[in-house]
């Protein structure tokens, strides 16, 4: 069967495809009925425990109390009881390495009992801790392959869950993946220990407005975005099959310039994929919120509500999973790559983050009090401060090979970090800065120091989509992450340089006077007024996409990482592994293992595509130029051979392209012989990036201007037309 015979396959696969039905009734089914069914939640084990062990496992949960391991057996045993009456024959304790989504390994309950039967068993020590075999994770160094022996450990924080399958049920123990040393292996370990520093150095804060106590968690709620296309055309593109995104394609006659798709009504079989999707989440407690389509056809959008860093974490992966599973029930493969399809808008996955506890509220939400205004402006200044301090560890948290395709394509910000506080607040900044507490805002007067401070309006201008760290009333929104990545290492960073801001404010409040209110008003004042007058820089209320910006951003001294191999190095840099090292986050080791894994993983990525445009470069592309040049070859001689005369501007123009075509892809060839001899990690980045990835670009426009010119019925590869506006 020939390449083109099998893109035309696809199509008529799908116009004939018999519509796809769920087995739940969704409107006799009343989501109360299902919601966290299937999550071991506390008011399951208020029902299953005692209470002493119900009141420290709680503890433990809500105020980050030290865990009681004598509780193990008893939760253990009401966590199997609770499983089995659910169908479960299996456990797995569930951790999320440096690559992939997630990694388990399943055990059976049931043990011989010595009498020819079997006995369900699950003691506490289980629970705790499990051993797989951790030699074939990436580990960057840390230990030799050989060396296989690796931990998980009970995440008590994160509730136990239930996956369903067809053939059965299998309890899964959120877990974190430590080395036989006690290093990090996974995105889990750094995120519990920076919510860990975080809250101390919060509480120094808190307690000068009286606050403090309750364990303070940063949250995040992050908005997944993703395109859809149909299966057949997924299986009949080896780079999507292989890599995620398409390594050829022209721009489709019709794009997203009618702005028709944003908001617009969801396809039927999309929406039937999204009741489902949403089935599924709230079975496991994840609270999806909106849905709806995204900017670019075929793109969507799922949005839950926020939950603490670690959850959130932990149900954003699940969420991944649940949205790859379900997706393929209906016919359709989900695609996260950061940009699939060249010219239409990429994907990302904003992050919405705050921070607060029951005592404080969300400490990014203006008050409606003195004391509360003053407290929402001594967190607002420590982020301008973290952001002006650490622009260069956020880029390279949300640096990866997929997401530099995305980031400054005037569709994502830009790799410039800058932060967007709206028209109001940025007056008010100044206005602090000034000392002038005459100056008003649009409603009445702004002074810190006394009771008849007005509230800061939450909404105190637009919106900003342009900008990468963007407050919106009472979060800022982390708009530079990718799709596909984890948020674990975009929250980590978030909470470790506002660990760090917060412990210079509290060392700040803690030298000032504030034995009395006006006092601390003072106090607060000069210590915003301090930040405002070293950051401001990094502030930033204009277009982001604007070439303008990027001059003016050179001017003020901001860093413009431009790409994964720019941006990784600043894991090794002494101020960053100083700041880890300082909150007890990733010891200089960890850190520099993860280094690795990410440049071996934008390496590798590189070596994946380059390999993939030489093979279909060569066996499906030049097949179908060479196969058109020859037909039309034949029809212009036979137009020749009875006298009618024709112009070889066309033949000319196809044998330009295939030469171009056969010599670019030997150079690529050639690139990656010299590729091979590479040993330095550093200086493999570089030369991807300076050199293959150029070289990739150079033979796609070739086969993109191919595309637009070789026969429909010859061209071998579904085209962006049909993938982005066939449902």
């Amino acid at each position: 069967m020939g390449g083109h015979t099998t893109r035309l396959d696809a199509i008529a696969a799908i116009t004939k495809a018999p519509p796809l039905e769920s087995g739940m009734d969704f409107i006799a089914t009343p989501a109360s009925e299902y919601w966290g069914k299937n999550v071991f939640s506390l008011s399951e084990m208020a029902q299953r425990l005692p209470k002493a062990t119900f009141k420290s496992l709680k503890r433990t949960i809500t105020s980050g109390d030290l865990l009681d391991i004598s509780t193990a057996d008893a939760v253990a045993e009401a966590m199997k009881t609770w499983a089995l009456s659910k169908g479960a024959t299996h456990y797995a304790h569930v951790f999320y390495p440096l690559t992939g989504l997630t990694a388990e390994k399943h055990d059976s309950f049931f043990d011989p009992d010595g009498d020819g039967g079997t006995i369900a068993t699950f003691a506490g020590s289980a629970l705790i801790q499990g051993e797989p075999d951790g030699s074939s994770f990436p580990n960057g160094g840390i230990r030799q392959t050989f060396e296989a022996r690796g931990y998980t450990i009970w995440d008590v924080t994160s509730p136990a869950y239930l996956i369903e399958n067809p053939n059965g049920t299998t309890l899964c123990i959120p877990t974190a993946f430590v080395s036989w040393t006690g290093e990090a292996l996974d995105r889990k370990t750094p995120i519990l220990r920076s919510m860990q520093a975080l809250n101390t150095q919060t509480q120094r804060v808190l307690k000068f407005f009286g606050t403090d106590g309750p364990f303070v968690s940063s949250t995040a709620g992050a908005e997944q975005e993703y395109f859809l296309i149909d299966k057949n055309f997924y299986y009949a593109r080896p780079d999507l099959l292989a890599c995620g995104r398409t390594l050829f394609g022209a721009p489709p006659p019709k794009g997203q310039e009618f702005d028709d798709h944003y908001f617009g009504a969801i396809p039927e079989r999309v929406q039937a994929f999204m009741f489902e999707v949403e089935r599924e989440c709230f079975k496991l407690g994840i609270p999806a919120k909106t849905r709806h389509n995204e900017v670019a056809p075929g793109q969507y959008e799922f949005a839950p509500v926020y939950e603490f860093a670690n959850v959130a974490t932990d149900h954003q992966q699940m969420m991944m999973t649940i949205l790859k599973k379900v997706a393929d029930k209906y016919g359709m493969a989900c695609l996260m790559h950061e940009k699939p399809f060249a010219g239409v808008n990429g994907s990302g996955k904003h992050v919405n983050f705050s921070m607060g506890s029951s005592a404080a509220g969300n400490v990014f939400d203006p008050g409606d009090t003195p004391a509360e205004n003053a407290q929402f402006l001594v967190f607002c200044a420590a982020m301008i401060s973290a952001v002006y301090k650490h622009a260069t560890l956020l880029r390279a948290v949300v640096a990866t090979a997929s997401n530099d395709h995305r980031l400054g394509a005037n569709e994502a910000p830009p790799a410039i970090l800058s932060v967007f506080l709206g028209t109001e607040l940025n007056e008010i900044m100044e206005t602090i800065l000034s000392g002038d507490s005459s100056v008003s805002s649009k409603s009445s007067t702004l002074n810190i120091g006394v009771d008849v401070l007005p509230p800061i309006p939450r909404h105190s201008g637009d919106r900003n989509r342009t900008s990468p760290m963007a407050f919106t009333g009472n979060r800022f929104e982390f708009r530079a992450v990718g799709s596909s990545q984890s948020i674990s290492g975009p929250m980590v960073a978030l909470n470790i340089i506002m660990a760090e801001a917060l412990d210079e404010a509290a060392t700040e409040l803690e030298r000032a006077d504030t034995s009395s209110r006006e006092a601390l008003g003072k106090a607060v004042e000069a210590y915003v007024s301090k930040v405002w007058k070293e950051s401001s820089s990094v502030v930033f209320n204009g277009d982001g996409y604007s070439s303008g910006w990027h001059e003016e951003a050179a001017r003020r001294g901001l860093p413009n990482l431009a790409t994964t191999a720019d941006s990784l190095g600043v894991f090794m840099e002494p101020a960053t592994i100083s700041l880890f090292e300082k909150y007890g986050v990733l010891s200089a080791r960890e850190l520099e293992s993860r280094y690795e894994v990410y440049a071996e993983q934008y390496v590798a990525t590189a070596n994946v595509e380059s390999n993939l445009v030489l093979e279909m470069g060569r066996t499906q592309i030049f097949p179908a130029a060479i196969r058109y040049q020859s037909e039309l070859a034949l029809s212009l001689a036979n137009l020749k051979a009875v006298g009618i005369e024709t112009d070889h501007d066309s033949i000319n123009l196809i044998t330009s392209l295939i030469k171009s075509l056969q010599v670019s892809l030997d150079d690529l060839e050639k690139l990656k012989n010299q590729e091979s001899s590479i040993t330095d990690v550093a200086a493999h980045c570089q030369f991807v990036k300076t050199e293959v990835l150029p070289k990739m670009l150079e033979v796609r426009t070739t086969v993109d201007a191919l595309e637009h010119r070789v026969a429909d019925d010859l061209w071998p590869l579904p085209t962006f037309q049909e993938m982005l506006f066939i449902r």
